[in-house]
């Protein structure tokens, strides 16, 4: 093969072999999917949301936050078994006022359920949750085994 050809089949290829035109298709699919499932009925795509989170974890506790605007505190169930919380409830749909006329609807209503496997034991009987503007907050502190112990390093002498 010549110089000339392989030097442009090279330049042609050399995009495929980082990493940047796997990042932008992950986009691109992304974009594409959230399009096309923008006008599903959640009734339709299976009748149950589940909440984003973040997980944290400090030397004594595990706290879980969740985004759950709109819904009132006694709709939330939490429930810990073992290492897995479990959080479900029920956002109440809002009720069609006259008058109005609705040219897209897309805020959800209907029920939500997240079960979060924990990364490690914690005191199930002290778990505290808090739900302020929208953002539930569970406290869970670690079970004494789950706790990071320090070790003093003794030596043999001075």
């Amino acid at each position: 093969m010549n110089t000339e050809l392989s030097t442009r089949i090279s330049r042609r290829l050399a995009p495929f072999f980082s990493r940047e035109p796997f990042h932008a298709l992950q986009q691109e699919m992304d974009d594409l999917i959230n399009r096309f499932s923008a006008g599903w009925n959640t009734e339709w795509a299976g009748g149950v949301s589940v909440p984003s989170i973040d997980l944290t974890e400090t030397d004594k506790s595990v706290e879980v936050r969740m985004d759950l605007p709109g819904v009132k505190p006694e709709e939330i169930s939490i429930e810990v078994s073992g290492n897995t919380l479990r959080v479900s409830g029920e956002r109440k749909e809002e009720k069609e006022e006259k008058g109005k006329t609705y040219h897209r609807v897309e805020r959800y209503s209907g029920t939500f359920a997240r079960a979060i496997t924990l990364p490690c034991a914690v005191k199930d009987e002290r778990v505290d949750a808090e739900c302020k503007d929208g953002v539930l907050t569970i406290s869970l502190p670690k079970a004494d085994e789950a706790k990071t112990h320090k070790i003093k390093v003794k030596g043999n002498g001075k």
